[in-house]
């Protein structure tokens, strides 16, 4: 059997050894292909992950505001009568009303 000369061969000697190996070129090759060309490469799971964040959040803030509301409902149910004296001024007919207005001081 006669050797073949390859023509590119000084040229790949000249090469690092990790670039010569086929499975470290693959291992690159799926590294990049994962954090730049997938689908969900890491750039769209971070930006995800951001507006998962954002949401619980939300949701955070937003149960907060539902129990003040059931609670300001419940507070209505037992006590309407203060909560339309305090909440819209009413009163009986023979009632007088004063508003007393606390000034902040600066």
């Amino acid at each position: 059997m006669a050797m073949q000369n390859n023509p590119l061969q000084p040229l790949l000697e000249q090469l690092p050894k990790p670039l010569r190996n086929r499975y470290f070129l693959v291992l690159v090759v799926f590294l990049v292909w994962m954090f730049f060309v997938d689908k969900h490469d890491v750039m769209t799971v971070i930006s995800l992950q951001g507006t998962v964040n954002k949401l619980e959040e939300d949701k955070t803030y937003y149960s907060k505001k539902l129990e003040d509301a059931k609670q300001e409902r419940l507070d209505l149910e037992i006590n309407k009568e203060k909560f339309a004296r305090e909440r819209y001024y009413m009163q009986k007919s023979n009632e007088d009303v004063y508003i007393i207005v606390e000034e902040e001081d600066n």
